[in-house]
């Protein structure tokens, strides 16, 4: 583990964010920030970057603890989760928003093998789960008001409505794990909540051009997909929503009303 934080607390709610140092879960961690809440940001392996997000999230006023961990590893993530609360005594919410974006497909030549669905099984499905079951047995312990109930948020993806057959290993696990919200939720109730949040295309992903994405964010029916400050802004709201649990947000411009038979990627190269 990684600590830089600042004063202590005053009180401050806080969130692990795990996959903060970029992308989407750096954007999340820093709009928590934004909203007052104290942020332990986890990495896995750009201590750099997660070094920068701390650093930004301090400047906002509010404390920031930088924690490294492998969560291909599970003993890593029992200690992640220990060292997060003995840091953070507040913590109020997760969001589960590492994972893992390989491309395979059974009808390829770059077709799903045992070592690519445990790697996406594990950092996408497993870690979530044991993270949400240690946040549950945490919340346990706190006295929360049923006006005031904790919350796991786990990171999905339109595509599982709008399916196809490219990136087989990542779907299968996000569905897994979309299936695990509706079943903690009822598990949890009422010392936790359980949302999923999936995003349409918000990042350039893999070997795709600044000219594919900016085809692909347009490919919805209000003409633009999501933008990671929505992401960010929709998590914080979902962690706020006392009465919400069980249930995903899709956050994609209606990407997911549009059926397509491959990933957008391959259809704007």
């Amino acid at each position: 583990m990684n600590p830089s934080s600042n004063t202590p607390s005053r009180k401050n709610k806080a969130v692990l964010v795990t996959g903060a140092a970029k992308r989407l879960g750096r954007e999340i961690a820093l709009q928590f920030a934004r909203e007052g809440w104290d942020v332990a940001v986890h990495y896995g392996q750009s201590a750099t970057e997660a070094s920068d997000t701390v650093k930004e999230i301090l400047a906002l006023g509010v404390k920031s603890v930088a924690f490294q961990a492998d969560l291909k590893n599970e003993s890593a993530a029992h200690q992640l989760f220990a060292a997060v609360t003995n840091e953070f005594a507040n913590l109020h919410c997760l969001v589960n928003s590492a994972s893992i974006f390989e491309y395979d497909r059974a009808n390829s030549e770059k077709q799903l093998s045992s070592h690519s669905l445990q790697s996406h099984m594990q950092v996408n499905l497993t870690a979530p789960i044991l993270l949400a079951q240690l946040m549950f047995d945490y919340q346990k312990s706190q006295r929360h008001s049923l006006e005031n109930i904790p919350s796991v948020i786990q990171l999905l993806d339109q595509k599982l409505i709008n399916l196809n057959p490219d990136y087989l290993s990542y779907t299968l696990s996000k569905a897994a794990l979309a299936t695990s919200v509706e079943v903690l939720a009822m598990d949890f109730a009422p010392t936790l909540r359980v949302i999923g949040l999936a995003p349409g295309i918000s990042l350039p992903s893999g070997n795709q051009t600044d000219d594919g994405f900016a085809k692909a964010h347009q490919m919805t029916p209000l003409g633009k997909s999501s933008a990671p400050l929505d992401i960010a802004k929709a998590a914080v709201f979902l962690a706020n929503a006392n009465a919400i649990t069980g249930t995903t947000l899709f956050v994609d411009g209606g990407q997911h009303l549009l059926p397509s038979s491959r990933d957008v990627m391959f259809k704007t190269n």
